[in-house]
């Protein structure tokens, strides 16, 4: 069994926290929160997790053997750090750190010392982002040409990070994931409406290697949640609509075919429209997938399907979105 500790009680600690007591694999939990009130009131929930309000109690306990870190983003690269150099297996929030020099430096620190690495892209982990993963890959979609993704809401402003930073993590990590690869050119413009240099809307575009074109949209500015994907491919095409409360994932056999000319300047387009099929999706928690890979990485050395590196792809990513949102494009 992996004994853990885990710092950070605020708004995504509780929920690790909830699955890792659940799992089998987990020995002992130590929680850790700086706020007294906040520690003393998840640990009233939580009765069987020893407390304390200092990091270094993590970091010099021999019984811990991995440190998961639920922190503001600028604390992952400090919090990681001292973690690893205790010889402690890291779980870090999402984003990983707040630019890729300091992602690259955990993950190297942690491959130098043969400690297993990982960050929370918890829809990794998702039914529907597992299916669709192996229908790009099965070839039901033919060709990806490009990808769509709207992931907006009204709230919640953050008060040290961009909309960027805070929402486009998740749709980055899916499409990365589903294309096997990271973008070659990343471009963004959007601006700063409630808060003074915090941009609240941003439209994000990137091309990959391989021909595909994807656009994200992230706001923190609309009148109702929205997240929706669609994906275009040159045989069919998907959609992954994440408020569906049942039929999650969509694919149309819908495409436009150029059908070749006879004679000179005879182009004909052929528009199909053909069945609508949702598929059968698995029913289990992301979050608790996702803890059990971290603590079955913990046991046996394992990578992990998420892992550092993973992330690293992500905040290179979002550096340059950021980068290019703040230069107006």
């Amino acid at each position: 069994m992996v004994n853990l500790g885990i710092v950070g009680l605020g708004y995504w600690g509780p929920n690790l926290l909830r699955n890792l007591v659940a799992n089998r694999r987990a020995g002992t939990v130590t929680i850790c929160d700086r706020d007294p009130l906040r520690l003393d009131r998840i640990g009233e929930r939580f009765p069987g997790c020893p407390r304390t309000a200092d990091f270094h109690d993590l970091l010099n306990s021999p019984d811990i053997n991995a440190i998961l870190i639920a922190t503001g983003v600028s604390t992952h690269y400090p919090l990681a750090m001292q973690a690893l150099r205790a010889g402690k297996h890291i779980f870090v929030e999402k984003p990983f750190a707040d630019t890729a020099d300091k992602a690259l430096e955990m993950v190297n620190e942690a491959e130098s010392r043969g400690l297993v690495n990982m960050v929370g892209h918890t829809f990794l982990y998702s039914p529907p982002v597992i299916t669709i993963k192996e229908i790009v890959r099965s070839g039901e979609l033919g060709d990806i040409r490009f990808i769509t993704s709207n992931r907006v809401n009204l709230g919640l402003h953050q008060k040290d990070v961009s909309v960027v930073w805070d929402l486009a993590p998740h749709d980055f990590s899916m499409i990365f994931h589903w294309l096997d690869a990271e973008p070659d050119l990343v471009e963004a413009f959007g601006s700063c409406y409630i808060l003074e240099g915090i941009p609240d809307v941003a439209f994000i575009n990137l091309r990959f290697p391989c021909g595909a074109i994807a656009n994200v949209q992230v706001s923190w500015l609309a009148p109702s949640k929205l997240r929706k994907t669609v994906i275009v491919g040159s045989k069919k095409m998907l959609v992954y609509d994440d408020t569906e409360p049942y039929e999650k994932v969509k694919i149309y056999d819908k495409g436009v075919d150029l059908i070749e000319p006879e004679t000179f300047g005879e182009y004909h387009l052929a528009y199909r429209t053909g069945d609508i099929r949702s598929p059968k999706l698995d029913s289990f928690e992301p979050l608790a997938a996702e803890m059990e890979e971290f603590l079955r990485c913990v046991e046996t050395g394992d990578v992990p399907k998420t892992s550092g590196r993973e992330g690293l792809g992500v905040v290179k990513a979002l550096e340059l979105a950021d980068a290019s949102l703040r230069a107006r494009g």
